[in-house]
């Protein structure tokens, strides 16, 4: 873990939607390696549309085709899992929002012995998907669902004859709203009245570069901050140039704009040509943002400023008294947080161990007396962050 001290407000939308995706990811990791024998493990996935009492229905008929089994260890096993997801079924009185996960059975440990696996929750995004399934493993396909990435991203057509506001998220597009513009043309003929024609069109574009920046401000800050992950500038003119070089183009937009780029049309042709072309561009956004993250803690370094902190110790001493902004952590990081009692003083020690560490007895073993510590809880370090 790596620590930087604190100093401003973090996005805690952004970050819990990090976290929770990185919990989705470890949640898979676990329940691809379970395996039971027969068909004891099931999964049993509900969208928000699935109502709770058509699924114990449908789980009452699934425990009476059960008892045909003909194998009685598979019997028993199908039965129970079946009675536990009853069970937790009756913990919910309707669908929650985002749908409903539940893995139950029985599968086998590392040293062959059977352990009973229960686990229900409410996604942090909607499933549109419903699925039960008795196999010797979990289902797990409809979760990395909510893995894909699922942030909104801006689009701003703008041309001579009009700008349409629109947002992507994932594969679905939407428009927001589309304007018309009727804007004079450069004045060709000669005499007094080319330079006040000159600047009618000038005063007309301005006004509608104007119009334009209000309109994204309106679509695109919600709470006084960006509703969008990123802003895509597109259009067939010098207009979407204007408005992101323009004063009058909100501060906090143009720190998200993220690609400008030239199309040949306007309105919903423009749009779908602005996506084609700003792709790399938006996936490269989660990258950028991390790399950015990286040079910043790096930059504080060189410059010695005395607010960084790494090291397990040193960050969690930081955390703990209030001095963190912002904490990194690797996803794969291979430490566990034990809290060991000793039973005769019942003083209770955190210690945080990677893989050699966990094999020195010394830290389950009290030094002056020689008696062996309890293992109150052990927990990998990044789940308990």
């Amino acid at each position: 873990p790596l620590g930087k001290q604190k100093n401003t407000t973090a996005n805690m939308s952004i970050s819990d939607s990090n976290v929770e995706t990185w919990k989705i990811k470890r949640l898979i990791k676990n329940l691809e390696k379970l395996r039971g024998n027969g068909t004891s493990m099931i999964s049993l996935l509900l969208s928000p549309r699935d109502a709770i009492a058509k699924v114990q229905g449908m789980l009452a008929e699934e425990f009476g085709t059960a008892v045909n089994i003909k194998s009685r260890t598979n019997r028993q096993a199908v039965l129970t899992a079946i009675t536990s997801a009853k069970e937790r079924l009756k913990l919910y009185t309707k669908t929650p929002p985002n749908g409903l996960v539940i893995y139950v059975g029985t599968v086998i440990g590392e040293d062959n012995s059977e352990k009973k696996y229960c686990i229900d929750f409410e996604p942090f995004r909607p499933l549109n998907t419903f699925k039960y399934i008795c196999d010797n493993k979990f289902y797990t396909e409809p979760l990395f669902e909510l893995l894909e990435n699922d942030e909104v991203f801006g689009f701003v057509i703008v041309d001579g004859n009009g700008c349409l506001f629109g947002t992507l998220q994932g594969n679905t597009r939407k428009i927001l709203q589309q304007i018309t513009v009727s804007l004079p043309k450069k004045h060709g003929r000669g005499g007094q009245s080319a330079p006040r024609f000159g600047r009618i069109r000038e005063e007309k574009r301005h006004n509608y570069v104007r119009k334009v920046a209000e309109l994204t401000t309106q679509h695109f800050i919600t709470d006084d901050k960006p509703n969008v992950k990123g802003i895509v500038l597109a259009g067939s003119a010098n207009f979407k140039n204007d408005l992101s070089s323009s004063d009058l183009f909100d501060k906090r937009l143009a720190e998200t704009v993220i690609k400008i780029v030239d199309v040949s049309y306007g309105g919903e042709n423009g749009f779908s040509q602005a996506i084609s072309l700003a792709e790399d561009a938006l996936s490269n956004v989660k990258f950028v943002e991390e790399k950015n993250l990286i040079s910043k803690y790096f930059e504080e370094i060189a410059l010695d400023t005395g607010m960084i902190v790494f090291g397990v110790e040193d960050t969690l001493h930081s955390m703990e008294i209030g001095a963190l902004e912002l904490l990194m952590c690797f996803e794969n990081l291979e430490i566990n947080r034990y809290e060991i009692r000793n039973p005769q003083t019942e003083e209770i020690v955190i210690y945080n161990l990677n893989k050699d560490q966990e094999k020195d007895p010394k830290y389950f073993k009290d030094p002056k007396t020689g008696i062996d510590l309890d293992v109150v809880k052990c927990a990998p370090l990044s789940e308990w962050l």
